[in-house]
C-alpha cells in the first residue's frame, strides 16, 4: 500500500496559513545554525592547522643554503676528477693556462666544453669586474653550486610537503640537512653533481604533474651533466607513456628538451674540437659500448651502493 500524498493545492493552502511570525523565527533558527555551523568548521580548521608546525619554504631555503654554504667552505675536494677534469680545464679558460687531460683530447673527446663554459662564466665575469685573488674565485664558485642546490632542495621539500605531508617533508628535510653526502656532493664541481641538481627538481616537478619540467631536468641532468643518471628518469617515462598514456606530449617534450641542450652543445664542442662531437655519446659509447673505460679504472660490485647508501645516509637508508 502507497500513502496518498495531499494535493498540490492542500499543501500551497497549508503553507499559506503559517503565521508570519514562525516564517521568521524559522529562518532566524536556519541562518544561526548555518553560522554555528560555519564557526565550528572554522575551529576545527584552525585547530588543526596549529597542531601542523612545520617549516615554511622560506626557512627551509634559509637552512639549507647555511648548509651548503658550510660545505662550499669546509668541504675538501674528494675527488681527483674534479681537480683535474673540471677545475683545471676552467683555470684555462678563465686565465688561459692549465692543464688537459686525456678526456679532453679531440682523440676521445669524452667531456662537454659546453659545460664548462656554464660554470666558467660567472667566474669569468667576477674576475673582469673586481680582478679578486683567486682563492676568491673557487670559493665564489662553490658558493653558487651551494645556491644552486638550495633551490633544487627547497622545489623538492615543498613538493614532498605537498604530495606526501608535511610530516615527511619535516624528515627529509632534516636529513637532507645533516647527510654526509649531501655535504660532500652539494659543492662538488662534477657532472654528477649537476645532474644531481636536476633530478632533484626532476622529481619535484614530477610529483606536482608538471611533466614538461620533469622531462627537461631530466635531459638537461643526463646530457649536460652525467648520461648514465638518465635511468633515473625510468619512473617518469613509465608514468607518463604506460600509466597516464601520454604519449605524444612525451615525444614532444623530449625532442623540444634535447633539442634546446645538445644544440648549442654539439656547436661549442664542435668548434672547440674542431671536428663534430656529441661529449655525451662519447662518454657512452667508451665506458659501455666496447670501450676501455670499465676495465681501466677498476669496477666494484653491487655491495658498494649498499655500503655506500649507509655511509651517506646512516640508518635511514634502509627505510
Amino acid at each position: 500500500m502507497v500513502k496518498s500524498q495531499p494535493s498540490f493545492r492542500l499543501r500551497q493552502n497549508a503553507s499559506q496559513n503559517i503565521p508570519r511570525s514562525s516564517k521568521k523565527d524559522a529562518a532566524k533558527k536556519t541562518v544561526k545554525n548555518q553560522q554555528q555551523s560555519t564557526k565550528i568548521e572554522r575551529k576545527v580548521g584552525d585547530s588543526t592547522g596549529s597542531n601542523l608546525t612545520f617549516p615554511s619554504g622560506d626557512i627551509a631555503f634559509k637552512a639549507l643554503l647555511s648548509a651548503r654554504f658550510c660545505a662550499a667552505i669546509w668541504s675538501h675536494i674528494t675527488d681527483c676528477d674534479e681537480t683535474f677534469n673540471y677545475w683545471e680545464p676552467t683555470h684555462f679558460l678563465v686565465f688561459k693556462k692549465g692543464l688537459q687531460t686525456w678526456e679532453y683530447s679531440p682523440q676521445f673527446a669524452l667531456r662537454s666544453y659546453f659545460y664548462l663554459l656554464i660554470h666558467a662564466t660567472p667566474i669569468w665575469i667576477y674576475h673582469k669586474l673586481l680582478q679578486p685573488n683567486p682563492l676568491l674565485l673557487f670559493y665564489f664558485s662553490r658558493c653558487l653550486l651551494g645556491l644552486i642546490c638550495a633551490f633544487s632542495e627547497v622545489y623538492y621539500y615543498k613538493a614532498i610537503c605537498k604530495e606526501f605531508g608535511v610530516h615527511i617533508g619535516r624528515i627529509c628535510l632534516v636529513f637532507q640537512i645533516f647527510s654526509p653526502g649531501m655535504f660532500i656532493a652539494s659543492t662538488a664541481y662534477l657532472p654528477s653533481t649537476f645532474a644531481m641538481y636536476n633530478f632533484t627538481a626532476a622529481c619535484a616537478a614530477w610529483w606536482q604533474q608538471k611533466y614538461s619540467l620533469a622531462i627537461f631536468f631530466t635531459a638537461l641532468g643526463s646530457l649536460l651533466g652525467w648520461p648514465f643518471a638518465a635511468l633515473l628518469g625510468l619512473p617518469i617515462a613509465f608514468d607518463m607513456l604506460v600509466q597516464k598514456k601520454l604519449y605524444k606530449d612525451f615525444i614532444l617534450c623530449s625532442t623540444v628538451s634535447a633539442l634546446i641542450i645538445l644544440v648549442p652543445m654539439i656547436a661549442v664542442d664542435s668548434y672547440i674540437y674542431g671536428r663534430l662531437v656529441v661529449a655525451p655519446f662519447n662518454i657512452v659509447r667508451y665506458n659501455v659500448l666496447g670501450g676501455a673505460g670499465p676495465e681501466l679504472y677498476g669496477t666494484e660490485p653491487f655491495s658498494y651502493y649498499i655500503i655506500n647508501g649507509f655511509l651517506n645516509f646512516n640508518m635511514i637508508w634502509p627505510s
